[in-house]
């Protein structure tokens, strides 16, 4: 096996190979967002939220796979598969049917209503004001504190390895060139971007994974060798009590339901809510699918994006895996002085398992491409945060309180809200360090389902039962998230003790977070139910096209009754059409042309061509069948 002594800030040299390949990279990003922004209009709301409802399938799928595919795997899935083998892959397979879910059942429902973001969607549901607001301004939080941090967190660490830069500083950059993109160009450039992304960090991937795997003899040699990889301090301590050691359930996926990081109750029933909240009712997927021309791409994009998820495995798992066995010292060291001294947490450093395989083993060049796809994937999901973020809160808040708002006013205020976002990030990220001890993944997946559970059955409820009511769905909402968040408070509170140390904590943080989101879920479920009975249902004629039962009660999507804020280019135009102000509106991508906005407010509705509705329904087919086979092999 491969050991080193070197530190955290000096893993490698910055070669001129890697410069080169990483100064072309970001020269071929830039070149195609001018030509994104060039080509897309943003004189009204609805091409810069919506990228005009034109995409088509194939961007789609790749945005909305590149949206969730960062840190939270180039990090956080190939730590933990560092640490406990390949159990984290779970909560990927187990999302694609409710990436199909969000195609087949929900988008269907919110074209129908002819919503922009998903807390405009509450309010035309259930009606009333406090839902929606309580939504959006709980997506800004969770946005930071569940995307943006960790994605900036994540390609921070790859920077200061490469660069030996300040963490802090690294962030800025990030934030910086990403933000930039999503305030000039809006949804059209975050999804053309992100496709061209797609490519280029699943092609570094399959790259390193090949010669990662090359390194330990192949993928049987993997098996053996990583059931053996432990630090030397480990082996010469002589410890008995198993830590420092791979589990000897880390080539399975369903685990133990009580001794077990992934018990499979909550992996495979448990976590269905968490997977129906993030994947089918969240802005930043949802909104990529609103984007489609009709609701055969937006179906399409769902199919694509769910044969991506299949790919996580090969890209981020085993090559995590393969670095415990080429350098178990680092990525499984367990004394607390040693793992502050390789990556700067006492509490382990599964998290640098990729960071340190693409440092080490790659070739100058090479090395670069693999860097320039792993920033490819966080901005990819930055770029899509921030796109979501500022329409939740320009959509649903600003004009809550600006009713008569202008274009102008709500197109600088989307992209000043950005640059909030970003510094509220960074005061974060503090915080996150404490309390994700050694795996980013666990981290990330504790924090969604804090929230998340409570949030999706409030949809749920309000698609299937029509005698949901608004002060059911509000408070039966709020009392699961409670729960969630108190345990969440206790997370952070309670230092996560060391491998060899008494669990002293208290006996609710020793409770797998799985099994909480499904306390969570029954009690809201209790609440809504019982509240529901004790008052008034919406009338027959408030719940045209907002349920799964009424969608088609009328097929035209442009009622625009909750959000009396319609963006006209009226409002923007000027006389001289040669003056300066002209000049920047042009170079921020916001057309002046009267006729392109008038043309913009374009029509979706339900209707499909029969044939490419079976072909989708056959391909949802086939991919539920073949993930239900990869979960039964590794099961």
């Amino acid at each position: 096996m491969e050991n080193t002594n070197k530190t955290f800030s000096n893993f490698v040299d910055l070669h001129w190979g890697d410069s080169l390949t990483l100064g072309l990279y970001f020269l071929v990003v830039v070149c195609v967002g001018i030509w994104a922004i060039i080509r897309s209009r943003k004189s009204s709301a609805q091409d810069y939220f919506l990228a005009s409802r034109s995409m088509t399938f194939f961007p789609i799928g790749a945005s909305i796979f590149a949206s969730n595919i960062g840190a939270p795997l180039f990090v956080g899935l190939s730590g933990s598969a560092a640490a406990s083998g390949i159990g984290g892959m779970i909560f990927e397979w187990h999302a694609i049917p409710f990436i199909l879910t969000l195609g087949w059942i929900f988008i269907p429902v919110f074209v129908a209503c002819g919503v922009y973001t998903i807390p405009e969607y509450m309010e035309k549901r259930y009606g009333g004001k406090r839902l929606r607001l309580y939504l959006s301004l709980l997506s800004i939080v969770l946005y930071i504190i569940t995307k943006i941090s960790v994605e900036m967190y994540a390609g921070a660490l790859f920077i200061k390895m490469l660069f030996g830069w300040n963490l802090y500083v690294s962030c800025i950059l990030i934030l910086a060139f990403s933000a930039l993109f999503t305030m000039i160009g809006g949804l059209t450039v975050v999804l053309i971007t992100d496709t061209l992304q797609t490519i280029v960090f699943i092609a570094g991937a399959f790259v390193l994974m090949g010669i990662s795997l090359n390194k330990v003899g192949g993928y049987n040699a993997l098996k053996s060798k990583y059931m053996d990889a432990v630090p030397n301090t480990v082996l010469l301590s002589n410890q008995t009590n198993g830590c420092g050691y791979p589990r000897s359930d880390s080539f399975s996926l369903l685990r133990d339901p009580i001794n077990s990081d992934y018990p499979w109750p909550g992996t495979l029933i448990f976590n269905i809510p968490g997977d129906i909240w993030f994947w089918c009712t969240d802005q930043v997927m949802v909104q990529r699918s609103l984007s489609a021309k009709n609701l055969s791409h937006a179906k399409g994009g769902s199919i694509v994006a769910g044969y991506l998820k299949i790919l996580p495995f090969f890209m981020f798992v085993l090559p995590g895996m393969a670095a415990r066995v080429l350098f178990p010292d680092e990525v499984a060291c367990i004394d607390p002085k040693i793992c502050e001294n390789v990556c700067g947490n006492p509490y382990g450093c599964s998290n640098i398992a990729y960071p340190l395989l693409v440092m080490r083993i790659l070739m100058p060049g090479l090395r670069g491409i693999m860097f320039a796809a792993m920033l490819a994937a966080v901005m990819s999901t930055l770029t899509s945060v921030f796109n979501s973020a500022s329409s939740l809160f320009t959509m649903d808040l600003w004009t809550r309180f600006r009713t008569n708002a202008s274009s102008l006013e709500l197109l600088i205020v989307g992209r000043v809200i950005i640059v909030v976002l970003a510094v509220c990030t960074i005061i974060w990220i503090p915080i996150m360090q404490s309390g994700q001890a050694s795996e980013l993944w666990q981290y990330w997946q504790a924090l969604m389902s804090a929230v998340g559970p409570p949030w999706a059955l409030v949809f749920l409820m309000g698609f299937f039962w029509q005698r949901t009511t608004e002060p059911a769905a509000f408070w039966g909402m709020l009392a699961g998230q409670m729960l969630g968040l108190a345990r969440l408070v206790m997370l952070f509170a309670y230092k996560t003790p060391e491998c060899d140390a008494e669990d002293d904590r208290p006996a609710f943080l020793k409770i797998h977070f799985l099994y909480i989101a499904a306390m969570e879920t029954a009690l809201s479920a209790f609440v809504m139910v019982t509240l529901s009975f004790f008052t008034k249902p919406r009338t027959k004629e408030e719940l045209h096209c907002v349920t799964w039962w009424t969608r088609r009660a009328k097929t035209v999507s442009d009622d625009r009754e909750s959000n009396p804020v319609q963006m006209n280019i009226e409002d923007v135009q000027f006389e001289d059409n040669s003056s300066w102000r002209q000049k920047i509106f042009t170079l921020c991508g916001m057309s002046t042309n009267k006729n392109e906005s008038q043309q913009s407010d374009k029509v979706v509705d339900l209707k499909e061509n029969p044939v490419w509705r079976d072909i989708l329904n056959i391909n949802a087919i086939i991919l539920l069948v073949l993930v239900s086979f990869i979960i039964g092999f590794f099961h």
